[in-house]
């Protein structure tokens, strides 16, 4: 912790800075009056110089001064989220509290209510998203409640986290992936939620920079190397769009930019389809100044479709019923005349200011009656989260929490036309826990459009839902398949819960009467022990099955007597020894491999993979079959070995998430020499022979080894997909740009 002396608190602000000093202050003051409508400059001077002194002679990874980050973040506030200048403050002292001597009552001295108020939320949520937090329902609540009292805070945390983020590369690569990890998952999310789809975006394309590099640099470098046709071509389109509104007396600005590079990732894994086939790789956006209001939103629209077609099934209109956190736009995809998609969005200069800045810009506006701000909305949901008990399973509930951010949403009526946001697949069942929790619980059937149907079916898009409902409770377990909305997921399992407990129970009193028949007593530690021997978590687990008829209590019974007159369990012996006699348990033995595996180069380099290492065994994940060459961590097993995943391989992601401790560093020897499994996928024209030349390039040109293929046509087309035998990435990519070359082949692309 960083020594601030009192002398220093009492006369911080009489303190001269140095030029290099004196240059940041001056940058971020300039900042502030371009985008904060009032800028108390005293403020600012004196918090970023009780910042620079508080944090004087401490350093980051990167070997700059520590102050350098605050700073950042201050400067993140101030221009892409535009709050206000006590968020700027707090900004330039968020650390100060939990890093240094100087305490909250010292910034509230100093600094006034406000600043202090916002400093301390940011405190209490800093272990919000670190180390196994992210298991415990708690946590989350008390960063939602944070956000409930003053949504600055979060807002803070957002900026704090994307500098870190872009300064990651500084980090060693295990905690660059946790970090990574945490950051795609729950900050990228919520800066969804918030409708900060600028930091969203900027969020996710550096995390999958760090999660994905071979694919990052990849696309990052198609998007550069297609820079100057892209430019031409939105040119040529918007040509005549520009000059129609020129004509007609419109002011406005025109953007077109690229859609950021995980988001392409995606649709090139949704589609699977080649960089070269996604056409949609970048949206045109029109944006009407003052005073223009919405309604010429729509003459823009009908000049647009005058001149391309429009494909009426991209349409959106967000303008009449705009997204929950307060986005507004009109959205469609139209095709030009030589066929090319190409999606337009046109805004008002308000409507782009709250896309880029989201609740941020709310905030700041703070417009509309009680209820009818997406501020006050935001709020509302997060205080319904909170007033629904939570899962006792505090993943779970993290889970649920999650889906409800990023899903897109849909728009639905109740039979009185009283609108309700719901996510995208949604139920029945989630529109009547939408409307009450006792409504779900005694849901009965539906009516969707006037029609009767499943209570289980999805809504779409303006469907008018009535919901019939019974005296009685009707849960049924079944329905957590159904359901997407965390109130829903939580009221159900709670009655699963319940559920197994009643069983549990039963299963519990069939126990005891079998042990009172055949006299006997356990305790309950040796009940712990036998359900272990029974490869159960928990006794309350062994008896679920019991009282559920899937485990026979006999067995159970045997087993209590094999306890009771040995007074241990064949085995046990040797198991102690192996946990060196008694003296090591479970946990220490395994942080004592943790410790060996990571020290087991004599130069301190990463475990290589290359043959066994100080007897550390490893194997390759089946997930993601990784190759020399692939972005690879290593996962240290309960049985001691290391399983080698890809770094972009979803479980490799859960991994880092729970279990962040048992994950090693791993790096490819230069020389493998062996062969891994790699698989390619083919699209191409169905024609005679189409199969037989693919294999020959396998085989001849590239001298490689098949080890299975499928094939599939439909109207006319192939597809396939090559599972085949490579020495590392850059074998699979020439047997790649090979089978690109083979007359009538369309796309081929490394298949997940």
């Amino acid at each position: 912790m960083a020594k601030v002396e009192n002398h220093i608190i009492e006369n911080f602000d009489k303190q001269e800075l140095d030029p290099v000093q004196e240059d940041n202050l001056r940058q971020l003051l300039e900042l502030c009056h371009a985008n904060l409508d009032q800028v108390d400059d005293d403020l600012i001077t004196r918090a970023f110089k009780l910042c620079y002194l508080s944090h004087k002679g401490e350093s980051r990874a990167s070997g700059e001064p520590f102050y350098m980050h605050p700073l950042e973040v201050a400067k993140i506030v101030a221009s892409d989220l535009s709050i206000d200048d006590e968020s700027v403050a707090a900004a330039l002292l968020h650390d100060t509290v939990e890093d240094t001597t100087v305490t909250l009552e010292d910034i509230r001295n100093l600094f006034g209510e406000i600043v202090a108020h916002i400093i301390d939320g940011v405190t209490k949520i800093a272990g919000v998203f670190q180390s196994r937090d992210t298991k415990q329902a708690e946590t989350f609540m008390k960063m939602l409640l944070s956000m409930a009292e003053d949504i600055r805070v979060v807002l803070i945390k957002f900026a704090d986290r994307l500098h870190n983020m872009r300064t990651i590369h500084h980090l060693p690569r295990e905690k660059q992936l946790k970090i990574a990890t945490e950051t795609m998952e729950l900050y990228a999310p919520l800066a969804h939620r918030f409708g900060l789809f600028k930091v969203k975006n900027e969020f996710e394309d550096l995390c999958f920079k760090v999660m994905d590099p071979n694919s990052f640099k990849f696309i990052a470098r198609k998007l550069r190397e297609k820079k100057e046709a892209r430019e031409a071509f939105i040119k040529e389109f918007m040509q005549p769009i520009e000059n129609e509104l020129s004509n007609q007396n419109f002011k406005f600005e025109i953007k077109g930019r690229p859609k950021h590079i995980y988001s392409i990732f995606k649709k090139m894994q949704r589609q699977q389809k080649p960089f070269e086939e996604i056409y949609d790789l970048f949206a045109i956006r029109i944006i009407l100044e003052e005073p223009h209001k919405k309604e010429d939103c729509w003459r823009v629209y009908s000049i647009i479709t005058d001149w391309y077609t429009p494909i009426p099934q991209r349409f959106r209109d967000f303008i009449s019923v705009p997204k929950a956190n307060g986005y507004q736009s009109l959205h469609t995809t139209v095709i030009t005349q030589k066929g090319r998609k190409v999606e337009v969005q046109i805004r008002t200069r308000r409507m782009d200011l709250i896309a880029e800045k989201g609740l941020a810009a709310h905030w700041k506006y703070k417009e509309g009656a009680d209820g009818d701000n997406p501020l006050d909305k935001f709020i509302h949901w997060v205080r319904d989260v909170l007033d629904n008990p939570r899962p006792d399973a505090a993943t779970e509930f993290v889970k649920d929490f999650q889906l409800n951010l990023y899903q897109d949403e849909i728009y639905v009526f109740t039979p009185d036309g009283e609108l309700k946001t719901l996510p995208k697949g949604a139920s029945c069942i989630d529109f009547a826990f939408e409307i009450h929790s006792e409504i779900g619980e005694r849901a009965m059937a539906a009516k969707v459009n006037g029609k009767m149907v499943p209570l289980r079916q999805k809504l779409d898009v303006g469907d008018q839902v009535e919901v019939i409902t019974g005296n009685k409770i009707n849960l049924n377990p079944d329905w957590i398949h159904d359901v997407v909305t965390h109130k829903a997921k939580s009221r159900i399992r709670q009655f699963i819960k319940k559920q197994e407990r009643e069983i549990a129970d039963q299963g519990r009193e069939i126990w005891q009467k079998r042990a009172s028949r055949g006299k006997i007593k356990i305790t309950e530690q040796e009940l712990t022990r036998i359900a272990h021997r029974l490869n159960f978590d928990t006794p309350q687990d062994l008896f679920y099955e019991i009282g559920s008829g899937a485990f026979d209590v006999n067995e159970l019974f045997e087993m209590a007597q094999q306890l009771k007159s040995k007074g241990r369990f064949e085995g046990d012996q040797k198991e102690e020894v192996e946990k060196g006699q008694g003296k090591l348990t479970e946990q220490e033995l395994q942080e004592r491999f943790i410790t060996t595996a990571r020290s087991s180069n004599d130069t301190g380099k990463d475990l290589l993979i290359d043959g066994e290492i100080s007897n550390v065994k490893y194997t390759y994940a089946n997930c993601c079959n990784p190759i020399p060459g692939d972005e690879v961590i290593g996962f240290i097993s309960r049985n001691g070995d290391v399983k080698i995943h890809r770094s972009n391989c979803k479980n490799a992601h859960h991994l880092i998430k729970t279990d962040s401790e048992r994950i090693i560093e791993v790096n490819w020897a230069r020389t493998i020499g062996n062969q891994f499994l790699g698989a390619i996928k083919v699209i191409g024209e169905d024609r005679v022979g189409l199969v037989n030349d693919l294999t020959d390039v396998l085989a001849k040109s590239m001298k490689t080894n098949m080890k299975s293929i499928n094939v599939s046509s439909d109207s006319g087309m192939f597809e396939g997909i090559l599972t085949v035998y490579v020495t590392d990435l850059d074998h699979l990519e020439k047997i790649i740009a090979k089978l690109q070359k083979v007359s009538g082949v369309k796309n081929v692309m490394r298949y997940e």
